[in-house]
């Protein structure tokens, strides 16, 4: 490991990083000379390193847990963040009609995995003299009913409730944990609704008008407001979504 990985001013883990906002992430990080270390299922091509790693497997969270606590010991920059974007809106369809290994694997992947992963960043972080945040990606399907959607938003809500929990317990000097809403995002995620059927997924229509109408939001100018948030005195705990916060300045590198 080198002395610049090792000195460097951030230690960012993003999962999910292989695509949508977590490439998206991984790409515009603003903090010069960061050790960015994407974890996803393949590998991604913007990270310096990367962890394969399927999330939706609970026997491979330990190992992502036993990654966050050896890069933290030999880490003596400022600021450490864990952005937690890796997520699955598969399969789309009603309770009791989609495949149920498919519908086990999202429930792991989009509900258990945010919070056994939250728990180990933690665990590895909270002795660490700097400046640490955790970002759980959410959406506003938690607050909204979907049909052919119930794992996803109830997944995000469960999110929310997880970080506002966690941020309690953090309090202002603790780890800064934050669920951030990205609102309605040009990435494969929009691709897949506009894909089904009616009968799968009833409200359809409302993103293929979306795509229709340019309402989609670049996942770069989506990702730097997310790593601008980080600058922000928000309470610990805070459930935000993008889209109903003024405009933020885009960060200067360090």
């Amino acid at each position: 490991m080198s002395d610049a990985m090792t000195r460097g001013t951030a230690l960012i883990w993003v999962s999910g990083a292989s695509g949508g906002i977590g490439r998206a992430l991984v790409a515009t990080v603003p903090w010069a000379r960061a050790r960015v270390i994407g974890i996803s299922r393949r590998q991604d091509s913007v990270s310096t390193e990367h962890i394969e790693a399927d999330l939706s497997d609970p026997e491979q969270w330990p190992r992502v847990g036993a990654a966050f606590r050896e890069a933290v010991t030999r880490f003596s920059g400022d600021r450490i963040v864990f952005v937690q974007a890796a997520g699955t809106i598969q399969p789309i369809g009603f309770v009791g009609n989609v495949e149920t290994r498919a519908y086990q694997e999202n429930v792991l992947l989009n509900s258990a995995a945010p919070q056994v992963l939250g728990h180990l960043f933690i665990e590895a972080v909270q002795d660490v003299a700097a400046t640490r945040h955790l970002v759980m990606l959410t959406s506003g399907a938690a607050k909204s009913i979907y049909p052919g959607w119930a794992t996803y938003g109830a997944a995000k809500a469960g999110v929310d409730q997880w970080v506002r929990d966690t941020g309690a317990e953090q309090g202002p000097d603790g780890v800064q944990v934050l669920a951030v809403a990205p609102g309605t995002v040009n990435t494969e995620m929009q691709t897949q609704l506009r894909a089904t059927t009616p009968e799968e997924f009833p409200m359809r229509q409302k993103f293929i008008d979306l795509h229709r109408d340019g309402k989609l939001s670049d996942p770069n100018d989506v990702a730097r407001k997310i790593w601008d948030l980080l600058d922000e005195p928000y309470d610990n705990g805070s459930v935000l979504d993008l889209r109903n916060l003024p405009e933020v300045r885009t960060p200067a590198s360090a």
